[in-house]
């Protein structure tokens, strides 16, 4: 049981760390995003606008995060049993729709303005966006600590990635219209920015889905939980068996083993536990043990007596 509580401590330092970051993350995003809506509209660049959007969609999915964090800890209820862990994932995925329409928006935008690119300043775009690329990578370094244990400062981490891109694709218009005045550099760029807003966005609301679709989590093997489970001595069939997701690194399980007339039942309900956490990082298991008594009594009833 020790092993449970500490499990449950790390947990709670996470979260105090991740709620950091993220908020941290929030107040630099929120900042920058009103200086590259000033500096896209000064220099008529849809490019920087673009990526002011996309930063304005940081800002709401870092906000969001943040919100679904603190929510996270709220504890259990007599309605909600599970507490409020679901918020986390309702929050990436609102965050990844809110993606794609953006996406889609930049996209119509840049081509109504590859047919007429307008005058653009280069070097005030290319200034505003290296401010911006500063602001992101110091944005990735904060998130990187939480981005692998956890699905929401995944999808922040995302949002400023793709970010990130936007900036270089900012600043690479810039240039080349400061250097050359290729015009539709800044359309181009904004297509880029786009498609790279759409590509993260995609994979973020395939995963939410997923969860919410209680689907098998990512690295799990329901072939080999059953495996596990039928070499502990005494079980002799697994069925029933169900893992699914509450939010992003707790991982739920139930199953019905069908275990030996003469086994140790409490015995072998320890033993599954432990393999689930151990093994498969399921810390949540509910397991049902049926004795094989009716088995071995109907063998020789024949079909009719099987249950149906």
């Amino acid at each position: 049981m020790g092993q449970h509580h500490h499990h449950h401590h790390a947990t709670d330092a996470d979260v105090q760390g991740n709620r950091r970051r993220l908020s941290i993350a929030l107040a630099l995003t929120a900042t920058y995003m009103v200086a590259e809506v000033v500096g896209g509209l000064a220099a008529n660049s849809l490019a920087l606008l673009a990526d002011a959007g996309h930063m304005f969609s940081d800002a709401a999915a870092l906000g969001l995060s943040v919100m679904a964090v603190t929510l996270a800890q709220r504890p259990a209820t007599m309605q909600r049993t599970y507490g409020f862990h679901r918020a986390e994932i309702l929050a990436a995925l609102v965050n990844g729709a809110a993606l794609v329409a953006l996406s889609v928006l930049i996209a119509r935008e840049a081509w109504e303005r590859l047919a007429q690119p307008p005058e653009v300043q280069g070097g005030l775009m290319l200034a505003v966006a290296g401010g911006g690329l500063a602001i992101n990578l110091a944005n990735l370094m904060i998130l990187s600590g939480g981005r692998e244990s956890n699905l929401n400062v995944r999808g922040a981490w995302l949002h400023v990635m793709a970010d990130t891109l936007g900036s270089i694709g900012a600043m690479s218009a810039g240039v080349v219209i400061y250097l050359f005045g290729w015009r539709w550099a800044d359309p181009v760029a904004s297509f880029v920015i786009a498609s790279l807003v759409l590509y993260s966005a995609w994979g973020l609301v395939r995963e939410t889905l997923d969860v919410l679709m209680e689907g098998v989590p990512k690295g799990i093997s329901i072939q080999d939980v059953t495996s596990a489970l039928e070499e502990l001595p005494g079980v002799l069939d697994t069925h029933d068996l169900h893992v699914w997701s509450l939010t992003s690194g707790r991982n739920i399980a139930t199953a019905h083993l069908i275990i030996a007339e003469d086994a140790d039942h409490q015995g072998i309900i320890d033993a599954a536990n432990r393999t689930l956490a151990i093994r498969f990082a399921i810390e949540h298991a509910t397991i049902q043990v049926e004795h094989d008594a009716l088995a071995s009594q109907c063998n020789p009833c024949g079909p009719a007596a099987s249950p149906g």
